[in-house]
């Protein structure tokens, strides 16, 4: 797929925990997330065929500008406070140009996929997380560093991605993600992961289940036939997410650890939350330690790399408070 009591109830579809729902304007500035605060961005990558918005150009005009009400889970009118034109993910006038934020090896990372759109994709998500970064750490995103922690299984270099950072501020911990059609970049104050992915087809599931948890093919085979794409798709999404907070990705076997419906059979010392995604996507984030007080889902206007500068002062997005009671 693309790129952490045995009752009746317990086998019942998995439903995402109860919220307070709380829309509200985005700030013009990300602020770093509180210590039990996450922060989750959604962004559209480009569609195949996208052709980059000229800078003088009504944003209002692309058919891609930004997600759908449907597919966000917000109004019309919560959409229209996104502000199109905030420019987040427009670093200049193409993928080369310096004020794209991407580092060399990203550029070479972009180029050397063998479907052009996959390196959109590629490029506009690493865009968006520099973006994001720089804006909570008060740098340029070309100026971010990322290195690799170790891995927590054999040490070598290929841990968890982070950013060097400059300050005595509090560790900034990031995770992204992406799937056919939506990039997911999450943030916290502590060890995070999280996965998008867009729901399987019948084959997929089928082919993939033999991958999960013992009791979580229990559960899957008790739900109606017409609910498992989505069921395996939770299921899934919160395993990945566990593993990348993990550092170990999927070299961990997905077998090993339970990411079911029972809450008390998880892994102990870890928060996972399913995430809303729209009605073609799941997602969901894990966090080491406590479950946090508020998760706060943002969907970014769909500016690419290439699209022309924006506004400095604009708005960040369209913002839900999710806060877990």
């Amino acid at each position: 797929m693309d790129t952490a009591h045995a009752s009746a109830s317990a086998l019942a579809p998995a439903r995402a925990p109860a919220h307070d729902l709380t829309p509200s304007r985005a700030s013009r500035t990300p602020t770093r997330p509180a210590a039990g605060d996450v922060h989750v961005w959604f962004v559209r990558p480009p569609r195949p065929g996208y052709v980059p918005r000229s800078p003088g150009a009504d944003a209002g005009t692309a058919s891609d500008s930004g997600p759908s009400a449907a597919d966000s889970g917000l109004s019309a009118a919560e959409l229209r406070r996104a502000a199109p034109d905030s420019g987040l993910l427009t670093p200049g006038s193409g993928l080369s140009s310096p004020d794209s934020g991407l580092s060399a090896a990203e550029l070479r990372r972009a180029a050397s996929f063998a479907r052009a759109g996959d390196g959109d994709v590629y490029a506009t998500a690493h865009a968006a997380l520099r973006r994001l970064l720089g804006g909570y750490l008060g740098r340029p995103p070309a100026g971010l560093t990322f290195v690799r922690e170790p891995c927590p299984g054999c040490s070598g270099p290929h841990g968890r991605p982070a950013v060097v950072q400059t300050d005595d501020a509090p560790t900034l911990h990031f995770s992204l993600a992406h799937s056919r059609g939506l990039i997911a970049v999450a943030v916290a104050p502590r060890v995070i992961g999280v996965d998008v992915e867009r729901l399987p087809s019948t084959g997929t599931v089928e082919a993939c289940a033999r991958a999960l948890h013992t009791r979580e093919r229990a559960e899957l085979a008790a739900v109606p036939p017409e609910e498992r794409q989505a069921y395996f798709g939770r299921l899934w999404t919160r395993k990945e997410a566990y593993l990348k907070a993990l550092g170990t990705g999927l070299s961990r076997h997905p077998r090993i650890d339970y990411l079911g419906a029972d809450l008390r059979r998880r892994p102990a010392r870890w928060a996972v939350l399913d995430l809303p995604a729209g009605p073609e996507h799941t997602a969901a984030v894990a966090v080491d330690g406590a479950r946090p007080d508020r998760v706060t889902v943002r969907w970014l206007p769909a500016h690419r790399p290439g699209d022309g500068p924006a506004a400095p002062d604009a708005a960040y997005g369209s913002t839900t408070d999710r806060s877990p009671r």
